[in-house]
């Protein structure tokens, strides 16, 4: 009899305390919104950087081959420096501005962000009436 007492003592302790981090994340998350604004910005810049080195390795490997070149023992090291000057040419595009995909997704994002907010504010906030076509917390 005792050891279930405990069992459940053990289980509501945990769930106190995993309570408790949730509710401190939130907090944190609340307080500080430019950190949350800055990842998004930095994983669309990311994933800019990865679609456009994807797209450069592809025509890098389409125009590289040279009819009548001769094939080198340093294929596999020429190989690897091509591709770091890709991967290093790609990630400067995405920080410049690239081709305005990064900008796109994380406009979106910050759009998703900013609704997600404003419901979570709505149902948290008693006595308030969502706006329409909002989901209620229940």
């Amino acid at each position: 009899m005792s050891s279930s007492i405990l069992g459940g003592s053990l289980a509501a302790q945990a769930q106190t305390s995993l309570l408790q981090t949730r509710e401190d994340r939130m907090l944190q998350q609340m307080k500080s919104p430019q950190t949350n604004d800055a990842r998004i910005d930095k994983s669309a810049q990311e994933f800019e950087s990865m679609l456009l080195s994807t797209w450069l390795q592809q025509a890098e490997s389409s125009m590289a081959t040279v009819p009548g070149a001769e094939d080198d023992e340093d294929a596999g090291a020429r190989q690897q420096m091509m591709s770091l000057g890709v991967q290093s040419l790609s990630n400067s595009m995405a920080a410049s501005g690239g081709i305005g995909i990064g900008k796109m997704i994380a406009k979106a994002l910050h759009a998703s962000a900013a609704k997600t907010e404003a419901a979570d504010a709505v149902a948290t906030t008693p006595g308030a009436i969502p706006a329409e076509g909002a989901k209620i917390a229940k």
